[in-house]
């Protein structure tokens, strides 16, 4: 923002309200997640260049190596990238030249490489919550208003492949329409719509009225007298309803506390497995790629593929044949 300042060295009202504007939109230009990783990142670099005495801002490519390698021992490749990102971006912020372009510096290049090399990219994804777990784990939840809230909070996030924050932090009660055929939700902004250009989803009747998400969430709204606002809230052991929505954190807490209630272990269960879940049983079941990708909202097929491949590794596999 140093154009700014220079423009504001005589006061003026005007300029200093487009200045606070401009401020606010360079803020908004990366989601509110990013800055709080981006933030950490910053923290973890500055800490490392203070005690060996390395220079920080503006930095050198020969520092950012060293923190590399530093960083390899204890982290995957893709943290490692994405520190770089982040010590390239506060110094783009500052108005000085990235030190953290692998592209421009040969060691740092290098030294990246050697560390995908040595390390490798491959990463370990949520476990897939598949039907027969949501099952489960929806049979064990209680007759009571928190068990109307949990069953419909899992099987949505379920069928509608949603994530967490998608579930609780965006969806409110106007963005449901329900139908004959099932349900409609308007999702107003996501992970990969940062833009808020926004994206309607539909999730149909279930076969089976225990598992229907639709039917689910219907007696919640209705149990809990909810007509407006957060569709997903807190309940209090008194059977007291929030006015606010519930946490991405709190959803993992109830996910865990469900899948425990049902025998399952639930440092195995995490909320981006019924994401998961949803794309792998889709992909068991036969869908398509594309139809599911209506659903889940993946602008990425080989993200999406992820969940596939693993879900078809029985079909058509030649040791099958091996008369074994």
């Amino acid at each position: 923002m140093q154009a700014i300042e220079v423009c504001l060295r005589a006061p003026c009202p005007a300029l200093e309200s487009l200045a606070a504007q401009a401020a606010q939109y360079l803020e908004a230009a990366r989601a509110s997640s990013t800055r709080k990783s981006y933030a950490a990142d910053i923290r973890d670099f500055e800490a490392f260049c203070t005690a060996y005495g390395l220079p920080f801002l503006p930095s050198t490519p020969e520092t950012v190596a060293l923190y590399l390698t530093h960083l390899a021992s204890r982290a995957a490749v893709s943290t490692c990238r994405r520190r770089l990102a982040a010590i390239t971006y506060v110094h783009r912020q500052k108005g000085l030249d990235s030190p953290a372009t692998p592209r421009k510096h040969f060691v740092l290049r290098e030294v990246l490489a050697g560390i995908t090399r040595t390390i490798g990219v491959c990463e370990q994804g949520a476990r897939p919550i598949l039907a027969d777990a949501i099952r489960q784990i929806i049979g064990a939840c209680p007759e009571s208003l928190l068990g109307a809230r949990d069953r419909a909070l899992l099987l949505l996030g379920f069928a509608a492949g949603a994530r967490a924050n998608e579930l609780v932090s965006i969806l409110e009660v106007q963005d449901l329409t329900f139908a004959n055929p099932g349900l409609y939700i308007r999702l107003r902004w996501s992970k990969n719509d940062q833009q808020r250009a926004g994206r309607t989803i539909a999730v149909p009747l279930g076969e089976h009225p225990e598992t229907c998400p639709v039917s689910a969430l219907r007696s919640w709204l209705a149990a809990a007298g909810i007509t407006e606002g957060p569709v997903f809230r807190a309940v209090s052991r008194h059977g007291t309803i929030s006015p606010h929505a519930l946490s991405a954190r709190a959803v993992s807490m109830i996910l865990k506390k469900a899948a425990q209630r049902a025998g399952i272990d639930p440092s195995q269960i995490s909320p981006h497995g019924l994401r998961a879940g949803m794309v792998t049983q889709a992909a068991i079941n036969g869908a398509e790629e594309r139809d599911i990708a209506k659903i889940s909202g993946h602008r990425s097929i080989a993200v999406l593929r992820r969940y596939v491949r693993d879900a078809n590794l029985f079909r058509n596999n030649a040791s099958a044949r091996l008369g074994l």
